[in-house]
């Protein structure tokens, strides 16, 4: 819970800081600009705020790992979701507009989350989990999106260092096998879910687990 306040709590303010000139450069998600995966985090707001007031009667059926389904098939942005958001986000013109919407909705998310009761059964997806559950897959959600905000931003600020760690935990809970030690939380991350190609010497180091990669989240 403290992880997902944290990693969320950085993201909200990295794109606080954004210049206007920032949306319109390209972001770490194959076809979206700046400004599409700003208007993607609006949308990934409202859920949290309405999966945190869908209570379940049931047993979970998923984890903060389970949660998460694996395709070997790379995102292109074709996708329908994926092309509405583009529109979306262009039907905003002004990146203010976008930057006060977040920070409206996103606020918002961030204190249900801090409300919520960690053993409280939600609903999302057709699946049920518990809140904390829930919270803690989001952690690795909005670290990812922070690499992706950044990754042609040199000089803004990335993920804080112990929500690269949780999601590095999270992902290799995903693989079911951990990372090599030599490689850092970021490039886990990056090389993990296909955002980097590895290197030669990455490869050799990753093993059988290679063969597995690159993950691709939805």
């Amino acid at each position: 819970m403290d992880l997902f306040s944290r990693s969320w709590t950085a993201l909200l303010a990295a794109v606080a800081d954004l210049e206007d000139a920032d949306f319109a450069r390209p972001s770490g998600c194959a076809g979206w600009l700046v400004r599409d995966l700003v208007c993607h985090l609006v949308i990934d707001a409202q859920d949290v705020l309405i999966t945190l007031v869908t209570p379940a009667d049931t047993e979970p059926t998923r984890d903060a790992v389970t949660y998460w389904a694996v395709t070997r098939t790379a995102p292109t942005g074709d996708d329908p979701l994926d092309a509405l958001i583009v529109r979306l986000a262009a039907a905003y013109e002004e990146p203010g507009l976008l930057k006060f919407h977040l920070d409206d909705v996103g606020s918002a998310a961030g204190r249900a989350a801090r409300l919520a009761d960690p053993g409280l059964r939600v609903s999302t997806q057709d699946q049920v989990l518990t809140a904390g559950d829930y919270l803690s897959a989001y952690v690795l959600e909005w670290t990812l999106h922070h690499l992706d905000l950044v990754a042609h931003l040199p000089d803004a600020a990335g993920p804080p260092a112990e929500t690269l760690a949780g999601a590095r935990e999270l992902l290799e809970g995903i693989a079911g096998a951990a990372f090599p030690a030599s490689f850092s939380d970021r490039d886990v991350l990056l090389v993990g879910t296909g955002r980097r190609t590895p290197t030669e010497a990455e490869t050799h180091q990753l093993g059988s687990l290679a063969a597995q990669l690159p993950l691709y989240l939805g």
